[in-house]
């Protein structure tokens, strides 16, 4: 970290006076430093007495406000360098210059300087900036930056005319000595970095505005119709090669980015004020062009996306109903009866009963307590659920009330919570009618809540929570803290700490950071084509802030008339390509959410299908998410971010490494074929709907029937697809292969126990590679690496080759054995299976 300077002035006043034994006037002379007519003491790293005396009559006597300067004295250097004293702490650096009486009338130039500011060079393309007139810097995780303590990059520092320069190989820093940063002159501002962005020098200044950022997220679709992007806070991406993060701008909902005192007994760190909220702190990141190592730097010093638990990334029920226990049976029945694939049944709200009045009716939003009119037996029914079903569950939670008299466990909560309240006072705990008082930025509050309220039903099988906040922004408790950013927060983190499952939520956006905390729900969209329109764009450019897991209301919530199959097809087809597949609706008889019920069933239900055979794929990328920082859905122009084309189609993303998708977002108006500008890039794409190949580099016009999804595999890309699956709970013995034409292509096959919170080290990959050359292919599968519990030992392949115009002359094994093979003329296709093997072996097939 390197410190520079701003002016300072100091009078001292001294006179005799009596003191206490233990005090002692005279300081250490090691921590006397002498030049001229100056005398400085260093007190601490913190604190330095500055004394001028044209007599040479400096004071060891007591004064009317320090009596003692016989302190330790602190680690510090002293050195003279081309006519100043440099005095260095810890802390601090002081620059004199020799010879001259310390205060002058020349704010560029002074003669007497202490620090101000604090430069933190954590990569060659992101420098921390960081004011503080009280000199104090943060070196606390705050709500967006949780390491800084990165691989020192190669940099140089030299003052030069006044000022100071930091060069990495990527950026230039100058900083006018002494100065404020933030100035408005910005022809010669006092701060500015400098970049090269693709051959044109682009100059960065604090308060400079970018017109091109490519924009983030925002809290919450509610009540939105068609496109809203307006909404959308700025990303950690832009067009002009930079973006700052600055930790003092308020977010959106009005809250700041405030601090984490960390708990040093493994506990949950909790929210702390800044100590000087005055303070700037800001984080350049100059990457031009190159987005994703951009995201990556991020979540190096942000923290990583969590990888949900595998289950997560099935087909979610849900539905705001008055359901009864039984009416979820018959639903649960009816799916299965179906045949269509599910993991999880989501029970919204009315599941509690009416926590004022105890009745069973009607209830409150905010209720903690089974509703045992319509739901008898909780635990039988959740264990149901998890053991004959196979399905996980989540109950929909709205807080803001507090928790009324009525509840279970209420006594039980009030008895503990006016034992532990020691920064509240006791009549704040309630209301004049008893109501507990929400509090979760209280510790006492939260650990008490939880055990009382939470943990009865976490322990009958409630997987994870729902967290419906729609009330009040900023915490009423503490100062400028966003609830939404808290409850994530405290609900992600309770769960990490129990150390059983993987921890996730499911919630709104709360800012910048809550990326560390997935998943996202985006609330209450319209039900239209518009609406849905919108989505593809907003879900990927939310990868810009690194949230990657946004779960919509697939069908939309609100809906106005009676139900569109076409546009509900749409919808769960694009649900299929997004990081969650949840269709719901809100509590209006006229909305029909259950498939089955429509007459193009088999249409959704193949879509559904469809997510259930790219899990393989879908659960690898979204490992590869957690190690790299870059969301599954992503823009076009993370890929290609010099073709204008990336940025215009924006309709269209990248799902994974190796899928395009361009979901039809429009009715077709009772046509059954709508047709699709789509942008294809250079290179080769298989089209999976058609089996054709098309050449990229232009912009195509592709037509598609109602079954249809434009979804388009990369040239020489390898796609692992599970077969016909009902749920995730179990794992398949046969794993396809889809091998698209190309010269080369490599796929890192990812594989844990699902649900395990050590998936970071407990998981294993399978290296999958092809390679092409004069007509003769050769594809590898190698011995798998790493282990996790009850990993398989054999695996069966099924390997297709796909857009193969003719059958092969010959199929062989490595060692020159024949595989069985057979050519799917219709489909282009040559399909070769592989009896089970051990995983522990490599397996080559060489195709002529």
């Amino acid at each position: 970290m390197i410190k520079k300077h701003v002016l300072l002035s100091i009078l001292g006043l001294f006179i005799a006076c009596t003191v206490g034994a233990q005090d002692n006037s005279m300081a250490d002379e090691k921590a006397i430093v002498k030049s001229g007519n100056m005398r400085f003491t260093v007190l601490t790293p913190e604190m330095i007495r500055i004394e001028y005396s044209a007599k040479l009559q400096f004071e060891d006597r007591a004064s009317f406000v320090v009596i003692n300067r016989h302190l330790p004295v602190p680690n510090f250097t002293q050195e003279e360098r081309d006519g100043y004293l440099y005095l260095t702490t810890d802390k601090l650096e002081l620059r004199y210059k020799l010879g001259t009486y310390p205060v002058s009338n020349d704010r560029c130039n002074p003669n007497l300087q202490i620090t101000l500011m604090r430069f933190t060079v954590l990569t060659p393309e992101m420098i921390r900036i960081e004011y503080s007139a009280k000199l104090q810097f943060e070196d606390r995780a705050s709500f967006v930056v949780i390491n800084r303590h990165l691989p020192v990059p190669n940099f140089t520092q030299e003052e030069r005319d006044g000022y100071l320069y930091l060069t990495t190989d990527k950026l230039e820093l100058r900083y006018k000595l002494g100065t404020y940063p933030v100035s408005n002159d910005r022809c010669n501002p006092n701060l500015q970095i400098t970049l090269d962005v693709n051959g044109v020098e682009e100059v960065w200044y604090p308060g400079k505005q970018d017109p091109y950022n490519l924009k983030g997220t925002t809290r919450t679709l509610d009540r939105a119709e068609g496109d809203v992007r307006e909404w959308l806070e700025n990303g950690l991406l832009s067009r002009v090669g930079w973006a700052v993060i600055d930790e003092r701008e308020p977010r959106k909902d009005g809250s700041l980015s405030l601090m984490f005192e960390r708990d040093t007994n493994g506990g949950m760190d909790w929210v702390a004020q800044r100590k000087d909220t005055a303070a700037l702190d800001m984080y350049f990141m100059g990457y031009g062009h190159d987005y994703k190592k951009a995201l990556g730097d991020f979540t190096k010093i942000a923290g990583k996306i969590p990888l949900p638990p595998l289950y997560v990334f099935g087909y979610w029920y849900s539905k705001f109903q008055r359901y009864t226990e039984q009416d979820m049976r018959d639903i649960v029945n009816e799916i299965r009866s179906r045949d269509i694939p599910m993991d999880v049944l989501v029970i919204d709200m009315d599941w509690h009963r009416n926590g004022k009045t105890g009745s069973t009716d009607g209830t409150e939003w905010t209720g903690w307590s089974w509703n045992k009119a319509l739901f008898p037996d909780p635990a039988g029914f959740i264990s149901w659920l998890h053991d004959e079903q196979n399905l996980n569950t989540t109950l929909n939670l709205h807080p803001a009330d507090g928790v009324f008299p009525k509840e279970d466990n209420y006594d039980a909560l009030y008895a503990d919570l006016a034992g532990r309240y020691s920064d509240i006072k006791a009549d704040s705990l309630t209301n004049e009618d008893g109501t507990i008082r929400w509090n979760i930025e209280n510790k006492d509050f939260y650990k008490a809540f939880f055990e009382h309220i939470l943990r009865p039903h976490e322990n009958i099988g409630v997987d994870f929570w729902w967290v419906d906040w729609q009330q009040w922004m900023i915490a009423q408790n503490e100062p400028n803290l966003g609830n939404t950013f808290w409850l994530n927060h405290v609900f992600f983190n309770d769960k990490k700490l129990q150390a059983k499952n993987r921890p996730f939520i499911f919630h709104r956006w709360g800012g910048l950071g809550n990326h560390r905390y997935p998943i996202g729900f985006s609330g209450d969209s319209e039900a239209t084509f518009s609406s849905l329109a919108f989505q593809p764009y907003f879900t990927a450019t939310a990868s810009n802030v690194g949230y990657g897991y946004w779960s919509h209301d697939i069908g939309g919530h609100n809906q106005e008339g009676a139900n569109d199959a076409e546009l509900y097809l749409r919808w769960i087809q694009y649900g299929v390509f997004s990081p969650i597949l949840r269709t719901h609706a809100t509590a209006a008889g006229h909305i029909e959410r259950r498939i089955w019920k429509y007459a193009n069933f088999e249409q959704m239900r193949d879509a559904i299908y469809l997510r259930y055979a790219l899990i393989p794929y879908i659960y690898t990328m979204a490992r590869w998410s957690y190690d790299t920082g870059v969301g599954m859905c992503r823009p076009m122009y993370y890929d290609y971010p010099e073709a204008d084309e990336a940025y215009r189609y924006e309709g269209q993303y990248m799902f994974g490494n190796d899928i395009l998708v361009a979901p039809v977002t429009s009715s077709d108006k009772g046509t059954n074929v709508s047709e699709k500008d789509i942008w294809l890039p250079e290179g080769k794409w298989y089209e999976v709907m058609t089996g054709e190949l098309i050449d990229g580099g232009s912009v195509v016009t592709r037509s598609f029937t109602r079954e249809q999804i434009p979804y388009y595999y990369r040239e020489g890309a390898i796609i692992p697809l599970y077969p016909r699956m009902m749920h995730l709970k179990k794992r398949p013995e046969t794993l396809t292969l889809q091998f698209t034409p190309g010269a080369r292509g490599e796929f890192n096959y990812y594989e844990d126990a699902g649900n395990n919170a050590d998936y970071q080290t407990a998981c294993t990959f399978t290296r999958i590679t092809q390679n092409t050359e004069d007509g003769r292919t050769s594809c590898t599968i190698y011995p798998r690496t790493g282990s996790f519990d009850d990993m398989p030992e054999e695996r069966a392949y099924r390997l297709e080759f796909l857009a193969r115009n003719e059958a092969p002359t010959k199929v062989t094994f490595s060692d020159g054995t024949h595989a069985v093979y057979e050519y799917d003329a219709e489909g282009k296709k040559i399909v070769i299976s592989v009896p089970k093997r051990a995983c522990s072996s490599a397996i080559t097939v060489i195709i002529e």
